[in-house]
């Protein structure tokens, strides 16, 4: 089935979030997300989309509107945020550890996910640096490897690239699309890069600044796999034109 057939994993009705101070990050959000999907929440900074990513996850709740298919996920959404928020006195094995820890996982009963993790995020040899060793890209990997060692139906990323480097930036949206071919974890990412969310998602959902709002929702029809050389193809430049002009629109 494509994805508008697909039964949602997830459906958000009527989201809305005010804070204490008075300041509307939302207003009305309606989205279903797709078992299998990579959807991009792509908006200005300032639009509600960390918000909604964190009601999403169950960080924080909203002051209106209903989120289905939550409670199914329990303990099944792994979250990467925008700075890798890893414990600096411990190592990179034990970072990506730590999760299992939490759910009184025995270190040795785990070992065998631990090192395939690493392996698979590139970072065997790595396993017993601490973050300070590490370059910006290579503490993100850990932080993606931690949100990935407990095997999650659904991965949410909070703009995770957003202060690297554009080369590392490339090689990591490469890496994770190509995790995600592998396993099929659904994924919401959020960005407020139109290259980036077009280069990664199956359906980029566009965003209004605040209080956010959906204001388009672009299938995204080119196949997989994604490579370096797609960056240049007419047709991803012609969809970052049209994404870009919806959001040009929804800022007006």
């Amino acid at each position: 089935m494509g994805e508008q057939e697909a039964a949602p994993l997830l459906s958000l009705s009527g989201i809305g979030k005010t804070f204490r101070n008075g300041t509307r990050a939302l207003d009305g959000v309606d989205l279903d997300v797709a078992e299998g999907a990579f959807v991009s929440l792509l908006g200005p900074s300032g639009c509600g989309k960390s918000t909604l990513l964190r009601i999403i996850a169950g960080l924080t709740d909203p002051n209106s509107g209903i989120v289905r298919g939550r409670e199914a996920l329990s303990g099944q959404i792994g979250f990467v945020f925008q700075e890798p928020t890893l414990m600096p006195w411990a190592t990179v094995r034990d970072n990506v550890y730590l999760p299992l820890r939490i759910h009184d996982a025995g270190r040795a009963e785990v070992a065998e996910r631990i090192t395939a993790t690493l392996e698979a995020l590139g970072l065997q040899g790595f396993e017993h640096a601490y973050p300070r060793e590490l370059s910006g890209g290579m503490r993100m990997r850990v932080s993606i490897a931690r949100a990935l060692v407990t095997s999650p139906r659904l991965l949410l990323l909070d703009e995770p690239f957003a202060a690297l480097d554009e080369i590392t930036r490339f090689r990591l949206n490469e890496d994770l699309l190509w995790l995600w071919q592998q396993h099929r974890w659904t994924v919401i990412f959020v960005t407020h890069s139109v290259f980036e969310s077009v280069f990664l998602a199956n359906r980029v959902v566009v965003m209004s600044p605040r209080p956010g709002r959906v204001a388009a929702d672009f299938p995204i029809g080119l196949p997989y796999p994604r490579i370096a050389s797609l960056r240049t193809a007419p047709e991803y430049t012609a969809l970052c034109r049209a994404v870009s002009g919806s959001l040009a629109e929804a800022m007006a």
